[in-house]
């Protein structure tokens, strides 16, 4: 039986949370989980292509060694994303300096959003690529990066302002491409999570 995306969204948020607020050092690891030859083996980030607003190929190597925070997005959407980008562009300039964290949002709407479009958009914002990348490529391919790899909606949707419904998650990934939260990039206290939880993986890193 299969269980409706958003049911599984949740249930990761509440897991999530309950285990951002206990006293334990390490952060869950998030999503599918199976057991092969006696060791768990962690659902993961699936290998990726896109391009981003400087014409770089952006893949999962970009982000070799790095924790990075993920989104989904499209330039013109009229209802959650200026919210989102507001509340990103909080956590891009706390590790603006910071190697070992980058940023990753992907457009939903590569039709409209081309590299020039996102190039002017990251400008505006007043970001650098090497942080910060905004990326563009195959629509079905980006939707089913979402759902598949993220465990997030992102989709096109007629009735929906703008035709594309997605949600409004930020992605904590870590350097082995496991999701270890999931926050809600349209609130305040939870990005603030989300910055307290990137120092909590930064941490388990140093060992």
């Amino acid at each position: 039986m299969r269980i409706p995306l958003l049911s599984v969204l949740v249930l990761v948020t509440l897991i999530t949370g309950c285990q951002n607020n206990s006293n334990t050092s390490e952060l869950p690891i998030l999503g599918r989980r199976e057991v092969v030859n006696n060791d768990t083996v962690y659902h993961q980030i699936a290998n990726f292509s896109f391009v981003d607003q400087d014409s770089n190929m952006v893949t999962q190597d970009t982000f070799k060694d790095q924790i990075y925070v993920a989104d989904f997005f499209f330039t013109s959407c009229p209802t959650i994303c200026p919210i989102m980008k507001t509340q990103m562009l909080r956590v891009y300039e706390i590790y603006e300096e910071d190697p070992e964290v980058a940023l990753l949002s992907h457009s939903i709407d590569p039709d409209h959003d081309s590299v020039a479009v996102l190039k002017e958009f990251s400008d505006r914002l007043g970001v650098e690529s090497g942080k910060w990348h905004f990326v563009t490529g195959d629509k079905q391919a980006i939707f089913k990066h979402g759902q598949t790899s993220y465990m997030v909606t992102a989709m096109e949707d007629a009735s929906e302002p703008g035709g594309y419904i997605h949600s409004g998650a930020f992605i904590l990934v870590d350097k082995d491409r496991h999701i270890r939260g999931i926050y809600d990039g349209t609130k305040e206290d939870q990005v603030d999570k989300l910055i307290k939880d990137i120092e909590r993986l930064k941490n388990e890193y140093k060992g």
